[in-house]
């Protein structure tokens, strides 16, 4: 019953927002639970309920996508090593391979992933039941940077790196990354920190410079190492401590 840790509500009724339960139940983020709940996906007591600000307690019955929710007892945190052709969702409506299926043989915990990574993009991504802690270094002012290695069918131009740097806008969105390095005539290293939706692909798709290959080699202090495609490890709590100090 202490988990679920009322301090940050101010609650007298022992009760929280469905939002923030269904984070701690592993469901998703805080965010990504409120989509659930708008979506109709989520039943407390028999009943639907959409309305963001309903409050639930230890007692209530919750289920999401008719199947019962409760509080994740431990918490995990999973670093995967993404092949190319899986999508980061909890299920995917076209019925493409999805990449928390790699996880689930090993993990009775519900893992979504913090962030994502496009279906042909390859590389690290964290998986956790934690939805705080998705929360906090998935947001764009966490400042934690993603690094990527780049490898392109054509040789890139010289001024991609230092236009990507100062920025690009592109259809009314404005790219801009913190650091790009080119290693060869067809290889370079970005480094981004907000990562809006394919920016990368964007702006080389900009420069006409098709991507033979994307992967993500670094989030924040935790780097890719000898993780071999497809392979997973649990991140230290040691490395989660130093995620957290980047904030």
């Amino acid at each position: 019953m202490s988990d679920l840790n009322l301090q940050d509500n101010n609650d007298v009724d022992n009760k929280i927002r469905l939002q923030l339960y269904l984070a701690r139940c592993g469901v998703a983020s805080r965010r990504g639970s409120e989509v659930f709940i708008t979506d109709g996906r989520v039943i407390v007591n028999g009943a639907i309920v959409t309305e963001l600000g309903t409050k639930v307690s230890l007692e209530d019955v919750v289920l999401v996508d008719g199947k019962q929710v409760t509080l994740e007892e431990k918490k995990r945190y999973v670093l995967l090593n993404k092949p190319a052709g899986y999508v980061c969702s909890l299920a995917d409506e076209k019925n493409r391979p999805v990449a928390a299926d790699l996880l689930k043989p090993h993990f009775s915990e519900r893992l979504y992933n913090v962030g994502r990574l496009d279906m042909f993009s390859q590389g690290l991504i964290i998986f956790t039941n934690d939805g705080e802690f998705a929360k906090e270094i998935s947001h764009p002012s966490s400042g934690i940077e993603k690094e990527y290695l780049v490898e392109t069918s054509l040789p890139i131009p010289f001024h991609l790196s230092e236009k990507f740097m100062k920025g690009i806008r592109i259809d009314d969105v404005f790219y801009k990354c913190r650091k790009a390095e080119q290693l060869s005539a067809r290889q370079i290293k970005i480094v981004l920190v907000e990562g809006k939706n394919r920016e990368i692909r964007r702006v080389f798709e900009e420069f006409e410079i098709g991507i033979k290959s994307l992967t993500r080699t670094r989030i924040g202090t935790i780097a890719m190492d000898d993780l071999e495609v497809g392979q997973y490890r649990e991140i230290t709590k040691t490395e989660i401590e130093n995620l957290r100090s980047l904030i």
